[in-house]
């Protein structure tokens, strides 16, 4: 059992954060100690790191939430959530595409410049003579 400064410090989210997720259904069923803290199992971490993966790629929270429902409805939605964890795939890789041809046109400057400022270096170096 992990505390919920345990999981902050394990999964890079605050505390505030967590208790968001939860408000918002992200992540049900985490038990309480008689004191009222909250306790997270490895199976809660397991769920939070899917949140944090969907979610750094793009998911939104309801999208996020729409698909932890769904999963507890049961195994007659796995075709809806196949369907929009493909979906978001596609997104993904669409967006992968394009950070490749903005990354591809930031390494073409790099090497022009690069190359300008030898020129510049050399031609400087020549003058010093």
């Amino acid at each position: 059992m992990y505390s919920i400064q345990d999981v902050s410090q394990k999964t890079g989210l605050s505390a505030h954060t967590l208790r968001y997720y939860e408000k918002e259904g992200l992540i049900s069923g985490v038990e309480r100690t008689a004191g009222g803290f909250r306790q997270y199992t490895d199976e809660d971490l397991e769920r939070l790191g899917l949140i944090c993966c969907l979610k750094n790629t793009g998911m939104s929270i309801q999208e996020i939430a729409r698909f932890v429902r769904l999963t507890h409805e049961g195994d007659h939605t796995l075709e809806e959530r196949v369907e929009l964890l493909r979906a978001h795939r596609e997104l993904v890789l669409e967006r992968m595409a394009e950070m490749q041809k903005h990354l591809d046109k930031v390494t073409w400057k790099l090497n022009f410049f690069t190359e300008k400022l030898r020129a510049y270096e050399a031609q400087k170096a020549k003058e010093k003579q």
